[in-house]
């Protein structure tokens, strides 16, 4: 209830990778570079000032979608929950913050994209067909004409 929601932009730093977690569902990670920019007076011109960087972590469709679709240095806009999360590893605390996406899409300010929508997954059909028998007359005799049950039948 009380998850922080936040979108960024940024570049795409490393290549998202496709893995199963332990239910079986679909996941995929990659890190992503934000980097502020500032006006420099002194130079009237843009220039970078600092870097933050994200675990971005995808689910179920999403996570397929990432990695048939995203590539290392691409601009991306991501929204989701973020985590902050504190570690220690070898006597030394470590902060991460990771993003649990919602959406992920490229920043068309920079680029152009395509997109293409993806088919739903279909249920394989049954072996034996299915036939649907209309109720005909009593007595089990079928209509003039072939038998066939037509329109309003």
């Amino acid at each position: 209830m009380n998850e922080t929601l936040v979108t960024v932009v940024g570049n795409v730093a490393t290549q998202p990778d496709f893995r199963e977690a332990a239910n079986g569902a679909a996941l995929s990670r990659f890190r992503l570079a934000a980097t502020v920019r500032r006006w420099d007076r002194q130079r009237e011109e843009w220039a970078d000032a600092y870097t933050s960087f994200y675990t971005v972590w995808a689910w179920r469709t999403l996570a397929a979608n990432v990695v048939g679709s995203v590539s290392v240095g691409e601009p991306v806009i991501v929204q989701g929950r973020l985590r902050i999360q504190e570690q220690e590893r070898e006597g030394r605390r470590w902060l991460s913050a990771d993003i649990d996406a919602v959406s992920i899409g490229h920043d068309l300010t920079r680029g152009t994209s395509a997109f293409r929508r993806v088919a739903p997954a279909r249920l394989p059909l049954p072996v034996e067909p299915v036939r649907v028998v209309a109720a005909v007359g009593a007595g089990g005799a079928g209509q003039a004409g072939g038998g066939e049950p037509g329109p309003g039948s």
